[in-house]
């Protein structure tokens, strides 16, 4: 009888513990391993901020680029944004995702870069006349100067956009859809 009095005990402690955030039984499940992991892994994610250093794992592991890569072509990317949204849009999406700066430090430096031949060549010579242009033309650069394909721009904001796809990350991932509507346009 004692035993079941001990029992009951630790029982209806445990129980009340557990029950502010789960149930009991999904408390139980979880402690013996017998939860359901992929519900503890989204709970977890959605309690992390977003970081630059997050999203540069998530390109590099979804995109099958290497980490200066990933950081350099992101950079580019929120320079990009950075030069068509307001500055406070901008110190929005810096507080969202800190490292942002970090990441603009780390694109590749074009200005020494010829003009190539060509369709190259023809983009260069328009973005003489036009800043909308030679701000495309030089994201598409630097991208190249990465060794990667312009066309991966769109894979790099897609995977972004994803990341960004989160309570704490929705402010973010507006500003950078704001800021990329002629580069994707």
């Amino acid at each position: 009888m004692k035993k079941l009095i001990v029992l009951l005990t630790i029982s209806t402690l445990s129980t009340s513990v557990l029950a502010e955030e789960t149930s009991w039984l999904d408390s139980l499940k979880n402690l013996v391993g017998l939860g359901d992991a992929k519900e503890q892994t989204v709970k977890e994610d959605a309690a992390v901020m977003p970081s630059s250093s997050g999203l540069v794992d998530m390109l590099t592991s979804s995109l099958n680029v290497n980490t200066d890569q990933a950081s350099g072509g992101m950079g580019a990317i929120f320079n990009y944004v950075k030069n068509n949204v307001s500055a406070e849009q901008f110190s929005q999406l810096a507080k969202s995702v800190p490292g942002v700066e970090g990441l603009m430090s780390d694109m590749p430096d074009i200005s020494k870069l010829s003009s190539g031949e060509g369709l190259g060549g023809l983009l260069d010579k328009a973005s003489e006349y036009s800043d909308s242009l030679k701000s495309i033309n030089d994201v598409k650069k630097q991208f190249e100067a990465l060794g990667l394909k312009p066309e991966m721009i769109s894979d790099f904001v897609s995977t972004a956009q994803s990341y960004l796809d989160t309570e704490q990350g929705q402010q973010a991932k507006q500003v950078l859809t704001d800021g990329l509507g002629k580069l994707l346009g």
